[in-house]
């Protein structure tokens, strides 16, 4: 038996992205092409509308989710025949599963690298020297102060 979680559907439509998913009619048009599902047996936009649709928040929304292995390239986005944006509903996912505090840890070092830097990596020396060595202009100071203040907007950023 399965039972719906209209909890979490009325949750994801609320998102930006997530509103479009009851609208997908299982044509499969998003698989064909997705780089992620060519190499992932795990991996199908198709069957994560469906569990979207069918409310299975448990499945979708946790630890070690599915949805990580979408690589974002909007494949599916420009196959949709409904204009469905499964990327977009991907991405929301995405946001509920980080805003439970349940994204891998490797996307926590990066979140945590830009609050900290500004960039998703930290710069060296070596780099700098690289790209002069390659003729390119050395990296730019990131404004912090701005990329806190974007932080700072978000809730869960406030109670911490």
């Amino acid at each position: 038996m399965v039972v719906i979680d209209f909890t979490f559907k009325e949750k994801l439509d609320r998102l930006i992205g997530g509103e479009l998913h009851s609208y997908c009619y299982q044509c499969g048009a998003c698989v064909g092409d997705c780089p992620a599902a060519k190499y992932s047996k795990q991996f199908n936009p198709r069957k994560i509308m469906l569990m979207a649709q069918m409310g299975m928040k448990e499945k979708l929304v946790c630890k070690d989710s599915i949805v990580w292995e979408c690589t974002n390239c909007y494949n599916c986005y420009e196959r949709c025949p409904q204009d469905v944006r499964p990327v977009e509903v991907i991405v929301a996912l995405k946001n509920m599963i980080t805003e439970e505090g349940l994204e891998p840890d490797d996307v926590k070092k990066i979140v945590d690298s830009v609050k900290k830097n500004g960039r998703t990596v930290d710069i060296s020396n070596l780099v700098n020297r690289r790209r002069t060595e390659l003729g390119l202009k050395p990296l730019e100071e990131i404004p912090l102060e701005l990329i806190k203040k974007i932080f700072s907007d978000y809730p869960e950023e406030k109670d911490k």
